[in-house]
């Protein structure tokens, strides 16, 4: 489902440059690179893709895989939109790896990569809803998304090190990766972040259609069955 896919870098907006950090103008974004999690980044709108035709074509939904699945996609599209709406464009990223600043408020006060974790949420639970070749495609589902999104967001944190050092290295150590903390980060920097639900809603629209897609889809191959 490459459109519900989030285009997302994991942590953009507001942990500040030192002056001394300033001075290294080469990036991850700007570098020509061979680094295979660089590939994955650019082409993550699409590996969704197979799983989802795999899921469509032997999709046998029940009334409780239904209802199990749309809970737990709609959780991922709510983390995925809350982000949306702190990180703004910036989850549209096309190329390299890259971030001009790091998001420190609303769902990356309590997890990293609110995004990422949205759509691992999302694709399971269109996995569980189609009932499809259960469990083994929701396990290599789940599997094949953690793997990738590790190796993605490694090459994003190395490139916010180099970038904002000391800021993100603070901000790293208190929020972790993928398991959401209980208690938000409370930091300074905080105070001017706010979210923009309208941009969220535009940007998200194409994931929204893709999920609607996909349920009628589903609903299609269960009357059919």
């Amino acid at each position: 489902m490459s459109s519900a896919e989030a285009d997302d870098t994991a942590s953009i907006m507001i942990v500040r440059r030192t002056p001394s950090e300033t001075q290294s103008k080469k990036t991850l974004n700007s570098e020509p690179t061979s680094d295979f999690r660089q590939t994955l980044f650019r082409y993550r709108s699409y590996t969704p893709i197979p799983f989802l035709l795999v899921m469509l074509a032997f999709a046998q939904p029940t009334i409780e895989t239904a209802i199990v699945g749309a809970i737990l996609a709609l959780l991922g599209e709510g983390m995925r939109f809350w982000g949306v709406a702190y990180a703004g464009s910036l989850t549209r990223v096309t190329g390299n790896v890259g971030a001009p600043a790091v998001i420190v408020s609303g769902p990356f006060a309590i997890v990293r990569n609110p995004l990422y974790v949205g759509n691992m949420l999302l694709y399971v639970g269109i996995g569980v809803a189609s009932n499809a070749l259960f469990p083994w495609l929701v396990g290599a589902t789940a599997v094949y998304f953690a793997v990738q999104y590790a190796l993605i967001v490694s090459a994003e944190e190395e490139f916010l090190e180099k970038e904002f050092g000391a800021g993100y290295l603070e901000y790293k150590k208190h929020v972790p990766r993928f398991f959401p903390r209980l208690a938000p980060y409370k930091t300074s920097a905080q105070s001017g972040q706010q979210p923009n639900w309208k941009e969220a809603a535009r940007s998200e629209k194409r994931t929204w259609q893709a999920i609607v897609l996909v349920g009628l889809a589903l609903w299609a191959r269960s009357a059919a069955w």
